[in-house]
């Protein structure tokens, strides 16, 4: 049987990979809408005037492009399956996380 201290590093270590991957998703989600749909990267990546925008503002309008139904409405399997993992990983990180706080706080 493991130890109570390798499942709460398990569980720490998969809440940070499940963070990790949520940021991997993202940044796929962005390289598939720049290459498969280079007019809606534009409204994300470019202002009214069709000048770039910084990347802090740029990284705030794809997480509002995200959270959009326009995305799904585009009917791209591949990116949606992005979005999909890009909603779900904080989910898991976050109950990995908490599992292992409540695990750690019910061992004393």
């Amino acid at each position: 049987m493991m130890s109570l201290g390798a499942i709460y590093l398990g569980l720490l270590f998969a809440g940070v990979a499940c963070f990790l991957l949520h940021y991997l998703a993202l940044s796929q989600a962005a390289r598939r809408l720049r290459e498969a749909h280079p007019d809606q990267w534009k409204i994300i990546a470019q202002d009214e005037r069709g000048l770039a925008v910084r990347a802090p503002l740029r990284w705030i309008r794809l997480q509002n492009a995200l959270r959009s139904p326009v995305l799904p409405a585009l009917e791209d399997a591949v990116l949606n399956r992005w979005r999909l993992l890009w909603r779900i990983f904080p989910l898991l990180a976050w109950a990995c996380l908490i599992a292992a706080f409540v695990l750690r706080w019910s061992a004393r």
